[in-house]
């Protein structure tokens, strides 16, 4: 019988987590981590969630990664999903990878929020939970628009709007 890793998902804001605020007009990061917790409800299965941070990926700072950072290695966790926004996504998965994690850390996020349309946030979250559970390599990674590889792999297409395999320059 297969047994389901323990997970922690970190959430720090970004678009997946965005919800529109009918009194300002405007699309909001909702740091209560509520997409997730449908989702976990949905599923029916067990990960533990915290939210950190709850902002746009383009406001995350260097301190804001530090208490990523700290929150990963306080953890009792070896198997961790962060929820982050997609502009910024590289960067923290470098941050975090020079730091020689010891555990198995998988970034995702959404390019249209969750609150607008499920399924991006869906298939991303969807894709890093269940290559975690195959995964016994330390190490980060990114598991964005079907493609679930270490995060030096992975660039953000701009132009295009999503994530692809880096190509050899």
């Amino acid at each position: 019988m297969y047994i389901m890793k323990k997970i922690l998902c970190i959430s720090t804001g970004g678009t997946f987590n965005k919800r529109y605020n009918p009194v300002k007009g405007a699309l909001e990061v909702d740091d209560s981590s509520m997409a997730l917790k449908e989702i976990r409800e949905m599923w029916q299965c067990e990960f533990e969630i915290v939210s950190i941070i709850g902002k746009d990926s383009l406001e995350i700072t260097s301190s804001d990664r530090l208490l990523l950072l700290a929150t990963i290695n306080l953890s009792n966790y070896d198997d961790l999903i962060i929820v982050h926004g997609t502009d910024t996504m590289e960067l923290t998965a470098a941050y975090l990878a020079d730091s020689e994690l010891d555990k198995r850390v998988i970034l995702t996020g959404a390019m249209v929020p969750y609150a607008v349309d499920a399924v991006d946030a869906v298939a991303n979250f969807a894709s890093a939970l269940g290559y975690l559970q195959l995964l016994e390599k330390n190490g980060v990674y990114i598991a964005m628009n079907g493609i679930v590889a270490p995060y030096e792999q992975i660039t953000k297409e701009r132009a295009a709007g999503k994530f692809v395999l880096r190509t050899e320059e």
